[in-house]
């Protein structure tokens, strides 16, 4: 099988330039003699949400860990190949810079025992960005939708959320120390209808301001809120291309059969 790439994503030049495109080229993954990811190439337009899609134990995650290197904590790990973030090569970066401009958003909410005012100014004191603090809290509250809930309990301890909110102080944490990327890992796994609805929401309203990486086993929250669609499968990409094409009129049969719910 070929993989099928829309035509309408080009690789990236520099004349193309803008911020918060990544593109890999023959990315290769592996834990010891397993290889997980079997060479990738791809392109993550800037500013648009792209889904990341296919059955579990396909490479999902640990292409979205490669994306800000938190593969190569796990030991073992072997990455080969290019992966440009504006170009450059995140694999000759520096962890923690290339980690401000690639934030991540995991399965499971991980607020930090602080009040909700200092888990989003935690990364902000930690590197002395220059900023009012009021309004990035403010700022970043709103757009991971969750201003108007918390306003008045700023100091009161993250802890106190519900899952949900966890989850969008998360999200609101890492828009703090403005990132042009943002990495979410399956981040409506644990949370109920509404919650996850209220996240997807705030997704949607951050389409061009950020570059958006989702992985999710949900076709209907694919369908909903990305622009792209990346169909993993066996560490391969398999098909990549705008969303309503691969809903509507995917090239590849292994796809159609994934997002009908005949393959898992």
């Amino acid at each position: 099988m070929q993989t099928r790439v829309s035509e309408s994503v080009k690789p990236i030049t520099p004349e193309e330039f803008i911020p918060g495109g990544i593109e890999i080229k023959n990315l290769e993954v592996s834990y010891g003699k397993n290889a997980v990811i079997k060479g990738i190439d791809i392109v993550f337009p800037p500013g648009k949400v792209t889904a990341i899609i296919g059955p579990s134990g396909c490479g999902k995650t640990t292409l979205l860990r490669c994306l800000n290197r938190l593969s190569e904590l796990t030991p073992g790990c072997r990455v080969k190949g290019q992966i440009l973030l504006d170009g450059e090569n995140i694999l000759n970066m520096d962890p923690m810079l290339l980690r401000r401009k690639v934030g991540m958003v995991f399965q499971r909410a991980n607020p930090f025992p602080k009040s909700i005012k200092e888990n989003i100014l935690y990364g902000v004191k930690a590197i002395k960005l220059k900023c009012d603090h009021d309004s990035t809290v403010r700022t970043c509250l709103e757009k991971a939708a969750l201003w108007e809930e918390v306003r008045r309990r700023l100091n009161e301890s993250a802890f106190a959320l519900s899952i949900g909110q966890q989850q969008r102080l998360c999200i609101a944490r890492t828009l703090a120390i403005s990132p042009e990327v943002i990495l979410l890992d399956e981040p409506a796994a644990a949370l109920d209808p509404v919650s996850t609805g209220i996240l997807e929401e705030s997704i949607l309203a951050m389409k061009g301001e950020y570059t958006q990486i989702i992985v999710t086993h949900n076709m209907n929250e694919a369908k909903k809120i990305s622009d792209y669609i990346a169909f993993l499968y066996n560490g391969k990409l398999l098909e990549f291309g705008e969303t309503e094409k691969i809903f509507d009129s995917p090239e590849q049969e292994m796809t159609q059969q994934y997002i009908s719910g005949k393959v898992y």
